[in-house]
């Protein structure tokens, strides 16, 4: 399985490294700084950066000439950030969590009737993508096996606003689409018909993500650490890649066929 992964991971990698793009920045914090630096690396150009200073550049012919923009902002401006392209004409990859589900009808109908493009993932790093694959694996096996229950951890730094994490979310929500016994997930439960997911905010740890199958017997766990937010980054360039040959509503579903 693993060089399966591998083969594929490689494949798509080397087929997403296309000509030179000009590329938006929306928000130029940690993130924002590390894009820049693998978008110039793969070739790329950067044509905007957008702050909280200058939001008036979504006005500017500069703006307007990128091939995507990517976002990673808050999730309180993450929403006006994406329409704001949308009405520039610029498809968006937004890594920003906590305001996709609420506006995700909204922005399937622009998509699918207006043309628009985003591409939204609630992690990109291809590390979570390969583990994400794993989880679903792991709990099709699972739900024949009743006497494991299920729960998951995940530890972030402390200036994360949201909880539990986007990709906390996507991979119990997954989990929870795979196993008869558990209806949904919650924070703070103890309903064996949910899923629990403990969150802990600590430090400036990029993203930690636990899956513990726990039985009288023994204990199961797969676990995600992530070292840095290179990968994190890295994977927004790749969809970014991705993005300026495709359209509509995106995900890492179709950038990686796992």
């Amino acid at each position: 399985m693993v060089s399966y992964f591998c083969a594929t991971f490689a494949a798509q990698n080397y087929h997403l490294y296309i000509a030179s793009m000009k590329i938006a920045l929306i928000g130029y914090g940690k993130m924002g700084h590390m894009i820049e630096q693998i978008a110039l690396e793969r070739g790329h150009d950067i044509v905007c950066r957008i702050d909280i200073d200058n939001p008036q550049d979504f006005e500017s012919a500069a703006f307007r000439s990128a091939d995507v923009a990517i976002e990673f902002t808050a999730p309180t401006v993450a929403y006006g950030n994406v329409q704001r392209a949308f009405a520039a004409g610029v498809k968006v990859v937004s890594g920003s969590t906590g305001w996709f589900a609420q506006h995700e009808a909204e922005v399937r109908r622009q998509c699918e009737a207006e043309g628009r493009t985003l591409f939204w993932a609630s992690n990109f790093s291809v590390g979570v993508a390969i583990f994400g694959a794993v989880n679903r694996y792991l709990a099709r096996i699972m739900n024949g096996f009743p006497q494991y229950d299920v729960e998951m951890e995940e530890t972030h730094h402390v200036h994360k606003l949201d909880h539990p994490s986007g990709t906390a979310i996507t991979l119990a929500e997954d989990i929870v689409s795979e196993l008869d016994r558990k209806e949904a997930w919650a924070e703070d439960t103890t309903d064996p018909k949910l899923l629990r997911i403990d969150n802990i905010r600590r430090g400036e740890v990029p993203g930690i993500h636990t899956v513990r199958y726990d039985s009288e017997a023994d204990l199961i766990t797969i676990t995600h650490d992530a070292h840095s937010r290179k990968g994190f980054a890295l994977g927004a360039v790749l969809a970014a890649e991705y993005t300026a040959e495709h359209s509509g509503l995106l995900s890492m579903g179709d950038l990686f066929s796992f």
